[in-house]
């Protein structure tokens, strides 16, 4: 019950609406008592009369009456159902717009814990799920039992020991409304489990779908994926078979209520107390509550759904970023003195013991403008290393200090606008060239744009393509080749103008072709800027400034080019050995 006193606080922005839906609701169940009621006065006054048209005025009335009863209850269910599904669809567009923000807002590591199924899974499907209760089933309970109170108050008002008589079997679906709701819940929440796992699958499949091909793992993968889909329909199934005895439960029970009303009906008739127009509109009250009574009879179980998809959301809305902006955050602009390791420490348990792939005790200056190329062997920390001057993780351990301030005291986002990124998985969007080109920079205009492009030698390639910077590249940039998608990520940072670059193995996979434009664009990127440079070919970084050596997750050596192969028994010196063998012909 606490998911559902959270989702209801979503309702407050929208509670005109909602007040004016309750309304509505209250003409429709009036209306519907109304039309009921005047059952008596047609079976007293006209249908057994011996003159039906000797109170004209009266049978006017009637005839009015139900015309009238009719409209309001028509209007009344037309504004109810379309206001309740406007606050049902603002609610759950809220609630999935702060889903949607409070997840990207998350930390790297957030991102390397979750899948982007399981992420689309509860942006998408859960609030699905609880849109479907929202704007359908709140309508109904609150309609439906608006409803069931106005038939049920002319029941006791016709006659009261009837009405009970009517009702005795309704603590006999308490019980098994309740049971039942509890299993709903929980097969939900698991089918709601499945369901993610589904969309897991299907992301990785249509992500990676050029490995699975050259590989031949079309089947591997349609199995997999007919394994989850089977196990979805089963638990889909446990839900379906557990709603489903309710409509005979609820037939039986009111059967029962049904025949008890006319044998004790039909002796109140013969002693003269009740009228058989009182009698036929008990009966038709009676009946007439039998379809609300069956909607509320499945509301608990939709509710319970609705309980499952919410706690799921909210469990993710609960989960905070390691990674938050201080109070009173202080903002960057540009870089003055240089950027300072000090005694930096990180693992990703958060702590700052040396474990594979983290750092230990990283001590190292970058002055203004200057260009630090990072070496080392696969796994000695070199992309975690930079990851953490932008903030994507926090240090475990010691500091980095930005012009003598603590990243951590500066506000994330002057610290991110102040820094370029360019990696080697170059991320591309379903977009324009130019809007990939000015992700950063949205007011950019078109001019400055073509300069950027031109700079990173992209413009040439863009005005051959159909679309020239109009054309879309696809999901990723998948219509453009290796070097030219590298060459846009070039240009998308030159137009920032940041004055820190992290440059992370931006030509390792490019061809000869390919780099000697990407080196030359590069080239321009790094002028009159403070530079981090990882590059798996230690050619490309022999002009740096200083070159760190990673091993390990520590700082082994520091040094130019020439200064790192003069020592002896250098790391350095040893990667550079083994890159100039493997490169030799032959």
């Amino acid at each position: 019950m606490d998911a559902l006193l959270r989702l209801s606080r979503y309702l407050i922005p929208h509670k005109s609406r909602f007040g004016a839906a309750i309304v509505a609701m209250v003409f429709y169940g009036a209306a519907s008592g109304g039309l009921v009621y005047l059952f008596k006065p047609i079976f007293d006054d006209v249908l057994l009369a011996d003159d039906v048209f000797r109170d004209q005025a009266r049978f006017s009335g009637i005839v009015a009456a139900i015309i009238g009863f009719s409209l309001v209850k028509g209007v009344g269910a037309y504004f109810s159902a379309y206001l309740m599904t406007d606050v049902g669809q603002r609610l759950v567009r809220d609630l999935r717009n702060e889903l949607f923000g409070h997840v990207i807002g998350q930390s790297a590591g957030f991102f390397s814990k979750h899948t982007t199924g399981g992420l689309m899974s509860r942006i998408i499907n859960d609030i699905t799920r609880i849109q479907q209760v929202v704007a359908e089933t709140l309508g109904d309970l609150l309609r439906e039992t608006i409803t069931v109170v106005v038939l049920a108050g002319l029941l006791f008002f016709i006659d009261a020991r009837l009405a009970l008589v009517a009702v005795i079997c309704a603590p006999l679906v308490v019980y098994p409304l309740v049971r039942l709701g509890q299993r709903v819940r929980r097969t939900t929440r698991r089918s709601q489990e499945e369901l993610e796992h589904l969309s897991h699958i299907t992301a990785e499949a249509f992500t990676g779908h050029r490995i699975v091909k050259a590989f031949s793992a079309e089947q591997f993968e349609q199995n997999r994926f007919k394994a989850a889909s089977q196990r979805l329909y089963r638990i889909t199934m446990k839900v379906t078979s557990t709603l489903s005895v309710l409509p005979p439960l609820m037939e039986w029970l009111g059967a029962l209520g049904v025949v008890g009303v006319l044998w004790y009906g039909m002796n109140r008739i013969n002693s003269g107390v009740m009228s058989t127009g009182d009698f036929m509109t008990f009966v038709s009250a009676l009946l007439m509550m039998y379809g609300p009574v069956k909607k509320l009879s499945r509301v608990n179980a939709n509710i319970q759904q609705a309980i499952a998809a919410s706690e799921r959301v909210f469990e993710m809305l609960d989960t905070h970023s390691e990674v938050v902006d201080r109070p009173g955050g202080k903002r960057l602009d540009g870089l003055v003195s240089g950027i300072t390791f000090r005694n930096v420490g990180f693992s990703y348990d958060g702590q700052a013991q040396a474990q594979a792939g983290v750092l230990e005790n990283v001590t190292f200056d970058v002055r203004a403008g200057q260009v630090v190329a990072i070496v080392g062997l696969s796994g000695a920390g070199k992309t975690t290393l930079v990851s953490l001057v932008p903030r994507f993780y926090d240090v475990s351990a010691g500091s980095i200090l930005l012009d003598g301030t603590d990243v951590r005291d500066l506000s994330l986002r002057s610290l991110r606008e102040n820094i370029g990124i360019v990696t080697q998985d170059t991320v591309l969007f379903d977009d324009t060239i130019a809007n990939n080109i000015a992700y950063s920079s949205p007011n950019a205009d078109r001019d400055s744009i073509e300069s950027a492009a031109r700079a990173a030698h992209a413009h040439e390639f863009i005005v051959r393509l159909d679309g020239g910077y109009n054309t879309v590249i696809g999901e990723r940039g998948q219509r453009l080749s290796g070097g030219q998608r590298q060459r846009l990520a070039i240009a998308r940072a030159l137009l920032k103008n940041s004055p820190i670059l992290i440059l992370d193995e931006a030509t390792s996979s490019l061809d000869a072709e390919s780099e000697l434009l990407v080196q030359d664009a590069l080239a321009k990127l790094l002028l009159n800027r403070t530079s981090f440079v990882i590059a798996h070919r230690l050619s490309t970084v022999r002009r740096a400034d200083a070159i760190i050596v990673l091993d390990e997750g520590r700082v082994c050596e520091i040094g130019r080019h020439e200064e790192l192969l003069e020592k002896p028994d250098s790391v350095y010196g040893r990667l550079y050995a083994m890159q100039l063998f493997e490169n030799s012909p032959g």
